[in-house]
């Protein structure tokens, strides 16, 4: 079965409001209201959840091991490898 969007008629000058495939708002406005129950989610997540606690602890690493060769005036050739695979692992 396809998901269905909400698609209620709009004045012109309102933003598009979609929902993903999971039902959550999508609009900016409604990202930026949920920040804090996103951090509320996050934080139970990885006392509760094994998997997610190792993938965020993976994705910190990742984060933080980039954060150091952003930090460099110059990068290697190596480095800029290693630059682009943290990148990537990151999106994961």
């Amino acid at each position: 079965m396809m998901p269905s969007f909400q698609n209620a008629t709009r004045l012109p000058t309102e933003p598009s409001f979609r929902t993903n495939r999971l039902g959550a708002a999508t609009s900016w406005r409604n990202c930026q209201h949920g920040t804090d129950s996103q951090e509320e989610l996050k934080a139970h997540l990885i006392e509760a959840n094994e998997e997610y606690r190792r993938l965020a602890g993976q994705h910190s690493e990742f984060a933080r091991k980039l954060d150091a060769l952003e930090s460099l005036p110059h990068l290697t050739y190596e480095e800029e490898l290693e630059e682009t695979r943290l990148k990537k692992l990151k999106l994961r």
